[in-house]
């Protein structure tokens, strides 16, 4: 499978699996679950359609492990189930547990919001929750997607004794419902 086919195809299921699963008649379970097979039908309903290989491949090969699929209940291929495993802007409950966050976590940001950060701290603004990452070099990615990077440390240990509950998904971002400014540890 090509580059440009494995992007096209991650962008679809993204859209559909975190954003508007309705547009191509798919209904997420609570916890943003769907049939393998359902989508399949949906997406080739729909005009986009891609095979099990290709689904498997833009999971397996995508770096920010974005999905996950594991087997049904009734065990088989046709049984197996997918989600997107963070940010989504749908309502789901993604059912994970509390976790002891490390000391320090990071985010990627851009200058233009900054003054709102230090006024009003990180909020999940369309998405369930802020999304953190677990060293630099992934939040300086995830930052230079909106233009040139900024990197922001939150104090995670000192957020978690205040009483801040963290849940970390299963591609390894650390989920929290917001963060206040008084634990980013922000320069001048």
């Amino acid at each position: 499978m090509d580059e440009r086919r494995t992007v096209k195809v991650s962008k679809y299921l993204s859209k559909h699996l975190r954003h508007q699963p309705e547009r191509i008649g798919l209904t997420l379970d609570e916890n943003g679950w769907v049939p393998v097979d359902e989508l399949l039908r949906a997406a080739t309903r729909h005009g986009f359609a891609f095979s099990r290989a290709e689904l498997d491949h833009v999971v397996a090969a995508n770096d920010k492990r974005r999905f996950t699929i594991e087997g049904g209940a009734a065990g088989g291929a046709g049984a197996d189930r997918i989600r997107a495993n963070q940010g989504h802007t749908v309502t789901v409950d993604l059912d994970l547990p509390p976790a002891e966050p490390p000391a320090h976590l990071y985010h990627g940001t851009v200058a233009r919001v900054m003054d709102a950060i230090r006024a009003e701290g990180l909020r999940p603004m369309a998405r369930h929750h802020v999304h953190l990452s677990p060293d630099r070099e992934t939040a300086t990615r995830v930052g230079a997607r909106r233009g040139r990077p900024l990197v922001l440390t939150v104090d995670a240990g000192a957020m978690h004794r205040a009483g801040h509950v963290f849940r970390v998904s299963a591609n390894g971002v650390w989920l929290a419902d917001a963060v206040p400014p008084q634990f980013l540890l922000l320069r001048g």
